[in-house]
């Protein structure tokens, strides 16, 4: 690995802390390493609670505040998605990761599904990118993924994610090849985020490799292409020298 690939992945890396146990001190600390010597990553996604500490932390550095809603479980209610991606936007929220109801649409009601996707772009306007997480890992079979990705390209969605990180298969290379076909059917205009186990820079490199094969060499830029990790970090950190 290289410092210029290093480098790269971190302008593309959603610096990612979804601890339960997570506090102002422990959000404050990760937006201080998101704003190191060596670079940032495109966003800090933090749990809503967070939001305007992690504001408060990025100040002007130009580093997204990304957020979850309808995590991780994926309820079926779309007036809940409204609620909470209301209140993540008032908060300061720049992006937004919603978990698709994939228990709706495996159970065969895709209709339900769409409603929450649907609640939530509304709500989010052409201003606040909204990235869809499919929690391809439940969804199992080729079929019902991409189904899912199909249904988030029909609702405008602006990133098509792989996972929660909450359950047992998250990122998988097969179900991101699944993700990526359907993105380049439809011209490459939505993006697509690998979250959930990339721990390495070989793992970071897998990835872009995909896209980037069914894409077109480039094509990975942060406003197309995100990673979502914590431990990736401290790989790229020590690929370019600690701080």
């Amino acid at each position: 690995m290289n410092r210029d690939f290093a480098s790269r992945v971190l302008s593309l890396l959603d610096l990612t802390s979804l601890g339960e146990a997570d506090t102002p001190a422990r959000i404050r600390t990760l937006c201080a390493a998101a704003m190191g010597r060596h670079g940032s990553p495109a966003a800090v996604c933090v749990y809503p609670e967070h939001i305007t500490t992690a504001r408060q932390a990025l100040g002007g550095s130009g580093v997204k505040v990304a957020t979850v809603v309808n995590f991780p479980e994926g309820a079926d209610d779309p007036a809940r998605v409204e609620r909470e991606t209301r209140r993540a936007i008032a908060a300061g929220a720049d992006e937004i990761d919603m978990v698709l109801a994939w228990r709706a649409l495996k159970a065969g009601d895709a209709a339900t599904a769409r409603a929450g996707v649907d609640a939530c772009r509304a709500v989010c306007g052409p201003e606040i990118a909204l990235k869809l997480i499919l929690e391809t890992g439940e969804l199992a079979t080729p079929e019902l993924i991409r189904q899912a990705s199909e249904l988030g390209l029909d609702a405008g969605v602006d990133f098509l994610k792989t996972s929660t990180g909450k359950v047992s298969v998250n990122a998988t290379l097969e179900a991101a090849d699944i993700m990526l076909t359907v993105i380049a059917e439809r011209g490459g205009r939505c993006g697509f985020k690998a979250a959930g186990g990339i721990r390495s820079l070989a793992d970071a490199r897998a990835y872009i490799e995909l896209a980037e094969g069914k894409l077109g060499a480039g094509w990975a830029t942060p406003e197309r292409f995100r990673i979502g990790a914590s431990a990736l970090f401290d790989a790229i950190v020590a690929e370019l020298g600690a701080e």
